[in-house]
Parts: structure tokens; sequence; C-alpha cells
């Protein structure tokens, strides 16, 4: 029973890359696997050096250069304006070995299907595998999360781009760095004259589209209306009166007579 379940989900999988990969382009594999472009290979490279570049220049601090003990021969240099700091960034370890840290996310279009992480397939399998499902995807459980084929090949596409275009790097990071690595090497030198859509390509999380509609879609809150009072205050005719009714005059006591006088003399 659970094999079949694990089937019906790597089937499920399977039509759903295959949907979304439709209006890719050409170059393609059947199985899903392709070369790594240009225009990614350098896109990834840039990004991983300037973030490199961008930890290391937040250390304030100097260093000094030089042999011997006699102060002039020795040379002071601040950190993020030395030597030190580029090769730091590009061969300690080298920049393109952070490319082993992406994996392959199919369900992804273009170039973002190159990312850190796992992928949602990759997500989903293992949850099979820690609620005791049996899943077989022709290699070892250990080598699931190991760098993928298209990843490996864009690691060496990487190294091979630094060789050609160290001095290119080199020429950006002791210039003033106005502009951004992404257009000086990609856009200006590597890419000159390929496509260079991708550099333009973003991640949006999925939902984020349809929440920001939703919340548009609520209707806004009105301000509550104020109470008026009720003029509680009746006019003469009204019924519902508060004020008391008149009340009747006492009687007059009859007029004393003089017979009565005497009598109470």
């Amino acid at each position: 029973m659970r094999s079949i379940c694990v089937c019906l989900v790597l089937l499920m999988f399977s039509q759903l890359y295959a949907e979304e990969s439709k209006g890719e382009e050409d170059d393609e594999a059947p199985n899903g696997i392709r070369d790594p472009k240009p225009c990614e290979v350098c896109k990834y490279l840039a990004v991983e050096l300037q973030g490199r570049l961008d930890e290391t220049g937040k250390v304030r601090g100097f260093i000094e250069t030089g042999h011997g003990l006699d102060p002039k021969q020795k040379k002071r240099k601040e950190y993020k304006r030395s030597e030190l700091r580029l090769i730091e960034a590009m061969q300690e370890p080298h920049v393109c070995d952070k490319i082993l840290e992406y994996n392959v996310h199919a369900e992804r279009k273009k170039s973002l299907r190159y990312a850190k992480g796992q992928s949602e397939t990759m997500k989903t399998l293992h949850g099979l595998v820690d609620k005791g499902v049996k899943v077989e995807l022709g290699i070892p459980y250990e080598m699931w999360d190991q760098p993928s084929a298209e990843i490996t090949n864009m690691q060496r596409s990487c190294f091979t781009l630094v060789e050609e275009y160290e001095e290119d790097i080199e020429e950006w990071y002791w210039g003033e760095q106005g502009q951004s690595l992404l257009d000086y090497l990609c856009v200006d030198r590597f890419l000159r004259g390929k496509d260079t859509l991708c550099l333009h390509e973003e991640f949006e999380p999925k939902g984020s589209d349809e929440d920001e509609d939703s919340e548009d879609s609520k209707p806004k809150d009105t301000p509550a209306k104020k109470k008026t009072k009720k003029n509680t205050k009746k006019t003469k005719g009204d019924t519902g009166s508060t004020t008391p009714p008149p009340t009747a005059p006492s009687p007059i006591p009859p007029p004393i007579t003089d017979g009565e006088v005497k009598d109470e003399l």
C-alpha cells in the first residue's frame, strides 16, 4: 500500500513539473536536467562574490605589510581597500565552491530553479521517509542531498568564468565600485550581446500576490457613526409629557358668622 502511495506522489510531481516546464527553452532535456546557461552562471557568481565583499566591508581595521624592524619599511593600509580582502573573498574558500550550496528547485522556472535550501520535492520525500514510507529514487538515501549534476556543471562553468575574467574583477575591485558587480562583469563584459534576462528574475513566494489582492478586496473600515442624543424635551400637548398635571385648588372654608363667634366666646 505504501509503495502505491509513493508511486502516486512521484507521478503527481512529475506531472506538475511537466506542466510548469511548458514554455521553457528547448534546450531542457526530457528528464528535466539541463545545462546552466551563461547568464545563470554569471548571475550566481556575482551574487556570491558581492555577498562576501559586503560582509567583509563591515570590518573596520588596518593591516600592516612589509618586513624588518624599520617602521619606514612597513605600510599601513585600510583592510576595506586591501588586497587581502579580495583574496579572501575569491579564494578562501573559492567563491565557486559556494555554488555547491545550491539545489535544483524543479518547481520554479528559469534561473530561479537554482536556490539554496531543500526544494519542495525533497521536503515532501524526506517527510514520507520520516513517516516510515519506503521511497526509491534509484540512488542511496545518503546521496539525496548531494549536489546534482546541474549544480556541479554550474560550478565548473563558474571556475572557467573566474579564470577568464579575473583581471576584470580586480579592476572593478580597485575602482570606485560605483557600478554593481552584476552589471560590470555580467552585462558589460561576459554577457555583452547575449541574453541577460535572468539577471532581473527575482523569486516571489507563492501566495504573495494573492494575499495582496485579498487585502485590497477587503472592505475598508468606515468610521463609526456618532450616536446623537435624542431630544427628550416634550412640548405642550405631547402625550408622553413628563411634567406633573396641575393639582386642584383646595376648597375655601365658609365664612364664620357672628353667632358662631359668640358661641365660641
